[in-house]
């Protein structure tokens, strides 16, 4: 088990570590949705944070028996990746996206679901990095020297499966109060079906009883000098309005004093990781995430979609 470091690092602190000569390595988590104009590994090699290394999110994962990408990886794919990269259990690990925050705290999660906790992400990633005038890098990068990483152990509440979520979908939660509380991180119009879903022939809606939690509403907008938008985690009061207006008072006081689980889902389980990092920083543990979200949920089946708001 490595040591827990914090979560959310600025551009400057991570600066700071690295002129020092502590023991950190720098990862580049970016990833684009599928039907997006941009290559994340091309952007990587012609621009990075200096001695960074690339970690493809597709490529890191379990097989889906559905063709789904970016599933947690089982603990030996975990382990080879980390080695590659030069990671070693007691690496402190700092991950970014060129998005500012958008997939990094996936790759954050699964960090921290292997136990690594000495892992941190950028807030705002490399636009942020760029925009307070902090060295690139453009030349080819450094080959990393080989590492050993000792099986980990992996949390198993970490991640719930597709039987999973159509039983807890089934309690009604007005009389269990054990049920677990399932957040939607997609836009508001495909939760309610009024909105396609961008993979070609899949349906929109939602999981039944589950709670539309938009992922941008835990992140606050910037624009760099050139007119670049980036994004970064607002801070955990506005986090908890947010949570709030998406489930009540009530509810989010329960979720915050740990008397509610959660699992965050979204399209394809990647912003679910934002939902996820929001309620760390609200300092809520007991959150689960959907790996499949609701593509792998509306591929194995129509009879459970909810299209009510």
């Amino acid at each position: 088990m490595s040591t827990a470091a914090r979560l959310l690092l600025s551009p400057r602190q991570v600066n700071e570590l690295s002129v020092s000569g502590a023991h950190i390595s720098l990862i580049d988590s970016t990833w684009y949705m599928p039907n997006a104009p941009r290559n994340a590994k091309d952007e990587f090699l012609a621009k990075r944070i200096p001695g960074a290394q690339f970690l493809d999110l597709d490529e890191v994962a379990s097989p889906h028996k559905l063709g789904l990408k970016h599933m947690m990886p089982d603990k030996e794919t975990f382990a080879h990746a980390c080695e590659k990269l030069g990671i070693s259990p007691s690496t402190h690990v700092v991950l970014y996206d060129a998005h500012g925050v958008f997939s990094s705290p996936r790759a954050l999660f699964m960090f921290r679901s292997f136990g690594h906790e000495n892992s941190s992400i950028i807030d705002g990633g490399l636009p942020r990095w760029i925009e307070d005038d902090l060295p690139i890098e453009t030349s080819l990068p450094s080959q990393p020297q080989p590492a050993v990483y000792a099986s980990p152990k992996f949390e198993d509440k970490s991640i719930r499966s597709y039987e999973q979520i159509v039983a807890n979908s089934q309690v009604d939660p007005s009389t269990n109060e054990w049920s677990e509380l399932v957040l939607d991180a997609r836009p508001k119009g495909r939760y309610t079906g009024t909105d396609s879903e961008p993979r070609p022939g899949l349906s929109s809606g939602h999981i039944p009883h589950s709670y539309s939690l938009t992922f941008n509403l835990f992140l606050q907008k910037h624009k760099t000098k050139d007119g670049q938008e980036y994004s970064t985690l607002l801070p955990p009061a506005e986090i908890k309005k947010a949570l709030e207006a998406a489930v009540g008072p009530k509810e989010a006081s329960k979720i915050i004093r740990g008397e509610r689980p959660v699992v965050a889902s979204c399209g394809s389980g990647m912003t679910a990781g934002v939902l996820w990092l929001g309620l760390q920083l609200l300092g809520v543990k007991n959150v689960g995430l959907y790996d499949e979200s609701w593509t792998g949920y509306a591929m194995r089946s129509t009879s459970h979609i909810d299209k009510t708001t």
